[in-house]
C-alpha cells in the first residue's frame, strides 16, 4: 500500500430517509473516490462505526518509529 493510500481516504457520501412502519430512518452509502467501490450501510451507527474502523489505525511510519 503506497503512503497516501495509508494516510488518505476520500469518499462520496450519500444519505437518504426511508420509511418503514411509520419510522423514518436514515439510509448511508460511501463511494471510494479512488477505486469506486461502494459501500451501503442501514443506519448511521453503522456508517460511523466503519470510518471508526477505518480511521483508527495508525500510520506505518508511526507504527516503526515506536518500534525504535
Amino acid at each position: 500500500m503506497a503512503k497516501d493510500e495509508a494516510t488518505y481516504r476520500s469518499y462520496l457520501l450519500r444519505l437518504w430517509q426511508v420509511e418503514q412502519n411509520g419510522n423514518f430512518s436514515w439510509r448511508c452509502s460511501l463511494e471510494e473516490a479512488r477505486t469506486g467501490q461502494r459501500q451501503n450501510f442501514a443506519s448511521l451507527q453503522a456508517l460511523l462505526n466503519f470510518l471508526w474502523d477505518e480511521t483508527s489505525e495508525q500510520p506505518a511510519a508511526q507504527n516503526e518509529e515506536k518500534k525504535l
